[in-house]
């Protein structure tokens, strides 16, 4: 049996996401930093995309709707 550790990966419109070892813990204060870089994703979902490679993978993807 092999243990393989995986690696959190956050990706927003096909971007990887790059994110600092002193956020990796905090969801919420992460998504506040990601949102620096990339306002959208205040109001986006995140999702989680499965496994690709050594990387668990979380999307945030935007939310969907009209206005009014």
């Amino acid at each position: 049996m092999q243990i393989n550790h995986l690696t959190r990966t956050y990706r927003y419109d096909g971007i990887d996401l790059p994110v600092p070892p002193h956020l990796a813990g905090e969801p919420g204060a992460l998504r506040a930093y990601h949102a620096t870089l990339y306002p959208p994703i205040l109001n986006a979902e995140i999702v989680d995309a499965g496994v690709s490679g050594n990387a668990h993978v979380m999307e945030y993807r935007r939310a969907v709707g009209t206005k009014g």
